[in-house]
């Protein structure tokens, strides 16, 4: 893909294509300025609590979300340079605060669905865990590589973060840079809310495709949205994250790429990859709580409506030569 930049824009670059198939057969389905309502506003009630945007870095550009005719991908066609990123992660987006808001929120249960995912796909290895080796692409604060870790596994982690890098390599996780990735070979990948991030997804998953090892997988999650099209008719920059009309699925700024169900198996396909499934069973039988009967109704459905229904954004890649 081709990125350019403009000189009324210099702190942004302009996707003229679609990122995942290249097309330029495309259309423009919103558009408004960064420097005025609803998204000024938008912005200013979603990260003042969080540390705050220097709206002067984002004068002259425009929010602009464009739907590919071919793979039905949409995504943001301006996106921030590395240096907004950087100054979006580390400062719009305080450390300290929001280390401070995991230290808080994550729960129990939180952690309990790590252990669980950890455990399913370990047994789906059949191996013991010292045998197997897990990178967790975009980690955050670690705590998926601390949670492989603490079951036995070798575990690898990349992050753009220096905060984040520190205190994940104090806690024992082996950091990767990203020249080095493919001097690697792994077991598996985790991509957990990262390829929505991306400014260049299949040119990323190429590269990480690079570092696994014959037989290994690689694990994309990104949002679920299942009726994104009512959403973007309404268009409501008022509704908060997990609300009926929320498009936090297409956030300004951060989730620059929203991928349909299609546009996911698209993508794996252009990158040499095919979907596979962690058995029924494995899931069920590492599935950890059970307590109440909405949980119990969830963990009876949930692998149905990943490896049946395919409603969820939640897919497990290898190699397609693998699976021949």
């Amino acid at each position: 893909m081709q990125f350019e930049s403009r000189m009324n824009r210099p702190y942004f670059l302009t996707r003229e294509d679609c990122p995942i198939c290249s097309s330029k057969k495309n259309k423009k389905i919103y558009e408004q300025p960064y420097s005025k309502d609803p998204i000024k506003g938008y912005l200013e009630s979603f990260y003042s609590p969080q540390g705050g945007v220097e709206f002067c870095y984002l004068e002259n550009v425009n929010y602009s979300l464009i739907e590919c005719q071919n793979c039905l991908l949409i995504y943001q066609k301006y996106i921030p340079n590395d240096e907004i990123m950087e100054l979006l992660y580390e400062r719009w987006i305080d450390p300290k605060l929001a280390f401070k808001r995991h230290l808080e929120n994550d729960d129990l249960e939180y952690f309990s669905n790590i252990a669980q995912e950890v455990m399913q796909i370990i047994a789906y290895f059949g191996k013991i865990p010292s045998e197997l080796d897990f990178f967790d692409f975009g980690m955050g604060w670690g705590k998926w590589a601390l949670m492989a870790k603490s079951f036995g596994c070798n575990s690898y982690g990349s992050e753009l973060s220096k905060r984040r890098i520190d205190y994940s390599r104090s806690n024992g996780i082996n950091i990767v840079l990203w020249e080095d990735i493919a001097q690697h070979q792994f077991d598996f990948i985790n991509t957990e809310q990262v390829f929505e991030h991306l400014p260049d997804p299949l040119n990323t998953l190429i590269h990480l495709k690079k570092s696994l090892k014959v037989d290994g997988l690689i694990k994309i999650s990104v949002p679920t949205t299942n009726d994104i099209n009512r959403r973007l008719k309404i268009m409501d920059w008022k509704s908060g994250k997990g609300e009926r009309n929320s498009l936090n699925a297409v956030a300004p700024l951060e989730h620059i790429n929203f991928f349909r169900r299609r546009s996911l198996i698209d993508l794996a396909t252009r990158a040499g990859l095919s979907e596979v499934y962690i058995p029924v069973r494995i899931q069920y039988q590492y599935t950890s709580k059970w307590s109440g009967s909405n949980r119990i109704a969830m963990n009876l459905l949930l692998p149905i409506i990943r490896n049946i229904l395919k409603k969820q954004n939640y897919i497990f890649l290898r190699n397609s030569h693998s699976m021949l």
